[in-house]
């Protein structure tokens, strides 16, 4: 089922619950009042917003992943649910007895998957592209070699500039985590994918803490930034298009565009759908090679070159 994403972000609002249904209120006057089994992400970014207690547990008892934005408008926690999945005990035992040499096995996946999206973001006949697919295929079991890193600062300088369409003003763009601009509209795009698989992650049953690469003792999201990664591209086309288009700053129309993400059609595993369904195949494709069913991870794509028959 294709779960619905709410923002609330114009306008304060108070959020309640009553009958399984969310109510959005202000001054006492309903505004709305959505089923919260149709939510997956509800993403709050007004400073006024208030909640009651009935509202944060039902969203989490349908599974629906609240997201909290700060000051400058980026998310800054998260409220996930705690799985009730009936397999728990048995997902979690195969979470935590996966070796050391599926884990890298896994992580070449990953970051092969992540610098092949990377070229896909660039004009096919670009140096910067074709470096790329040669880098992919270079990766080795655990990336010792740090490909990764490699092909980052390779694709970062040219992710704006090999395109008819880029302008001088993006000459010497820098990938920078805490930049603004259009940092922050990767940032937050970032965030919202990362939430989306937090929450796959805990309702497959297993622990988002426990990762495959990340391992910071302070990350409550190691295995959800471990997954993320091939996911990130997704993100930077979307970005990249909005800059084109003359959107370099967060605003209410690019925030609708980055959430829209979540329903734009990708290709897994040889069937299309939308990427909040095609994250839970993602996720359970873990599952299964943690259950020693499969060997291999089945990774979203975007709807271009060989998948676009998948698309139709």
């Amino acid at each position: 089922m294709l779960k619905r994403i709410l923002e609330i972000s114009r306008e304060p609002a108070h959020l309640s619950a009553s009958l399984g249904q969310l109510l959005l209120k202000r001054d006492g006057a309903l505004l709305a009042s959505v089923p919260c089994e149709d939510l997956g992400v509800v993403v709050v970014d007004h400073p006024q917003t208030t909640y009651s207690h009935a509202a944060l547990a039902e969203l989490t008892e349908n599974d629906a992943v609240l997201v909290i934005c700060g000051q400058n408008h980026l998310p800054c926690g998260i409220l996930l649910p705690i799985s009730d999945h009936s397999l728990i005990v048995t997902r979690l035992n195969a979470q935590l007895s996966m070796t050391l040499p599926t884990k890298k096995r896994l992580w070449q996946q990953i970051i092969k998957a992540k610098i092949l999206a990377q070229a896909e973001n660039l004009p096919d006949d670009s140096k910067t592209s074709k470096r790329l697919r040669q880098l992919a295929t270079r990766v080795r079991s655990g990336d010792p070699d740090n490909r990764e890193a490699i092909a980052a600062r390779f694709y970062w300088s040219a992710w704006l500039m090999e395109s008819a369409e880029a302008a001088e003003e993006w000459t010497g763009f820098r990938r920078d985590p805490d930049g603004k601009g259009v940092n922050s509209l990767l940032n937050y795009g970032y965030a919202i994918l990362r939430a989306s698989l937090a929450r796959a992650i805990s309702s497959s049953g297993f622990h988002p803490a426990l990762g495959l690469q990340h391992s910071n003792r302070s990350n409550a999201f190691c295995l959800a930034d471990d997954l993320i990664e091939p996911l990130r591209p997704l993100v930077d086309a979307q970005v990249r298009s909005l800059v084109f288009s003359g959107e370099s700053e967060m605003t209410q129309s690019v925030k609708a565009a980055l959430l829209g993400l979540l329903n734009e059609e990708v290709v897994t595993g040889g069937a299309a759908g939308p990427l909040s369904i095609a994250i839970q195949r993602y996720v359970s494709s873990l599952v299964a090679v943690a259950n020693q069913e499969s060997r291999d991870l089945t990774i979203p794509v975007r709807c271009k070159s060989a998948a676009i028959a998948a698309c139709g």
